[in-house]
């Protein structure tokens, strides 16, 4: 199954000329930069694990691209997404999102159905990645 979160997720993956592309957009609107990664993607975990840190100060695409290939090489088995913030009405906003490196195998996600009083049926899902202890699930 493959996870479709965040712009371009209903694409084919992008090439790091493409991700490089997107960047120089970024940048070229002076949204901030940032990396982000995570072995649990289900939709509501909105707190993935940010690598190093922002990047307010970087105006060149092969700077980010050199943090991006750092977060693969640490990573390699994680869903890794790149962030871009816009602040100029004072706050933080996030502009946009996408994954730009998935693991080799999506486990994918189960859908639990739970019957309450009155004929109440609740569907939430739960993914098989969390099966496992965290740090183990790829």
């Amino acid at each position: 199954m493959r996870i479709t979160q965040g712009t371009f997720s209903f694409l084919p993956d992008l090439s790091d000329a493409q991700i490089a592309k997107q960047i120089e957009y970024c940048l070229a609107r002076n949204w901030a930069v940032s990396v982000e990664y995570t072995d649990d993607p289900h939709p509501r975990n909105t707190y993935w694990e940010l690598f190093g840190t922002p990047m307010f100060d970087v105006r060149d695409a092969a700077g980010v691209m050199t943090e991006v290939n750092a977060c693969r090489r640490t990573f390699p088995n994680h869903y890794i997404k790149l962030n871009a913030f816009d602040s100029t009405r004072g706050r933080e906003s996030l502009r946009l999102s996408f994954i730009i490196n998935r693991p080799p195998a999506e486990p994918g996600f189960d859908l639990v159905r739970q019957e309450g009083p009155g004929r109440t049926v609740r569907y939430t899902t739960r993914t098989y990645a969390t099966e496992r202890p965290e740090g183990e699930r790829y």
